[in-house]
């Protein structure tokens, strides 16, 4: 294991290292992680929402676990998501395209599909280069999708990546939480807006492998 490893925006290349395999470790309760670097969840918390701001596309991908109002505790996260996309639509300065793209099922979209409207988890780098998205996150899907596509994007892209995991959170990403609930993605909300006007959005558009 390669103590010194750390979950950085790519492009890393084609075929990146699963972060777990590097040593990264997945928090405890109350706690996130930063590039692979365990951190008190608040100050995940104040990063993420830095993060947003400071993107040029900051870009919000639900999953199925919260496009499909299955339960009430689906639903409630649905509404918490929509509220942080609003926010982050207010917040953001002339010249930011918040977005939010929906990542409804896993079926591959063969023979094409239209990354103006969904993400493809098995190619999600086509819709980070095709919407030019510098920070996303990822809210909502399964475990074992959301590695792969995290693992993809840091491999041929720049995009910074968030992961607000229901479960025990994901090395692939750069920034993950942990036990993701409506009042923990509300909370990124209330970060978002506190943070309003104090932060610089970059100018630079995502890098990618194809254009390196």
């Amino acid at each position: 294991m390669n103590q010194h490893y750390r979950v950085l925006p790519g492009p890393e290349h084609f075929l990146p290292p699963a972060a777990a395999t590097m040593g990264i470790q997945l928090p405890n309760p109350g706690e996130a992680h930063i590039n692979g670097v365990i951190v008190p969840e608040e100050q995940a918390m104040e990063e993420a929402a830095r993060q947003f701001l400071m993107a040029k596309v900051p870009t919000i991908f639900p999953g199925p676990l919260v496009l499909w109002a299955w339960n009430e505790k689906a639903a409630k996260k649905a509404t918490a998501i929509r509220h942080l996309y609003e926010t982050l639509r207010e917040c953001v300065q002339p010249g930011q395209k918040p977005m939010l793209i929906p990542m409804p099922d896993y079926r591959p979209k063969y023979p094409k599909i239209n990354p103006e409207i969904e993400i493809n988890p098995n190619h999600p780098n086509l819709t980070i280069w095709h919407n030019k998205i510098d920070c996303c996150m990822f809210v909502g899907v399964h475990c074992h999708q959301a590695n792969l596509s995290l693992k993809i994007i840091r491999g041929g892209t720049s995009c910074y990546t968030i992961a607000m995991c229901a479960q025990a959170g994901h090395e692939d990403a750069m920034l993950s939480f942990r036990d993701a609930t409506p009042e923990k993605i509300m909370r990124l909300a209330e970060w978002v807006r506190k943070l309003k006007g104090t932060v610089e959005p970059r100018l630079a558009s995502v890098k990618s492998t194809a254009s390196n």
